[in-house]
């Protein structure tokens, strides 16, 4: 039987002052309902919030994980994880993608030692412009050369002018294509799971129950890899 590995990136939208819907157990529940084996979440908040999200995510799908933490206050933290059900091989990597004076963006580059060898993983969640996005996307393909790559998160990409998938393609070529944004009525596809041309995505899905809880809906794929 070929070995699958189950990735799944979601945008909780964990931002406690303007999120009034976002529940941190129903957050949790989806995770374990799907159980990836390797899952980006952005928006993780910790400002304000009376139990620490981060905290909060530790051992829910194992025990690996990383932090990418891009705003930093004496009221808690606000960035993303990366979790894994499998061990990382040597330190991930957080890269600074920031773009001139626009909001902090982090991408975590990290190798994980799956049933399909070692794969590489770039999580990360882009910017709002045109041209602050192209910039993190040149970033992204930097990172994203080792063989057996997975690049997932939100990409905040809607325009083909100066796309992140025109630049991701070039290493990245095979990718989800489901609409994640809004959750209640969704037509744009933010959300995405790319893939290098070494791998394939056997079956890609989101789940509408994940509305409740925030306005992305969560993409989750199985994926395998040649050889």
């Amino acid at each position: 039987m070929t070995d699958v590995i189950r990735v799944m990136t979601w945008n909780v939208h964990g931002t406690f002052n303007r999120n009034s819907r976002f529940d941190l157990d129903g957050v949790c529940s989806i995770l374990r309902k799907w159980s990836p084996d390797i899952v980006a979440l952005q928006e993780i908040d910790s400002r304000g919030a009376t139990e620490d999200p981060f905290q909060r995510l530790i051992g829910v799908i194992g025990a690996h994980r990383v932090e990418a933490r891009s705003i930093i206050t004496e009221d808690g933290d606000y960035g993303q994880v990366l979790l894994s059900r499998y061990p990382f091989i040597g330190a991930p990597v957080i890269t600074d993608v920031s773009y001139q004076e626009r909001e902090p963006r982090r991408a975590i580059s990290a190798t994980v030692d799956t049933p399909l060898g070692h794969v590489s993983v770039v999580a990360t969640h882009l910017g709002l412009s045109i041209h602050e996005r192209h910039a993190q996307a040149l970033a992204l393909a930097d990172l994203a050369k080792a063989p057996r790559t997975i690049v997932l998160g939100d990409f905040n990409d809607w325009f083909w002018v100066k796309s992140v998938r025109r630049v991701l393609v070039r290493s990245c070529p095979v990718r989800t294509r489901l609409r994640t944004f809004p959750s209640r009525l969704p037509f744009l596809r933010l959300d995405r799971i790319y893939v290098d041309r070494d791998g394939d995505i056997l079956k890609a899905w989101t789940d509408r129950e994940a509305r409740l809880y925030s306005d992305h809906l969560p993409v989750v794929a199985d994926i395998v890899f040649a050889g």
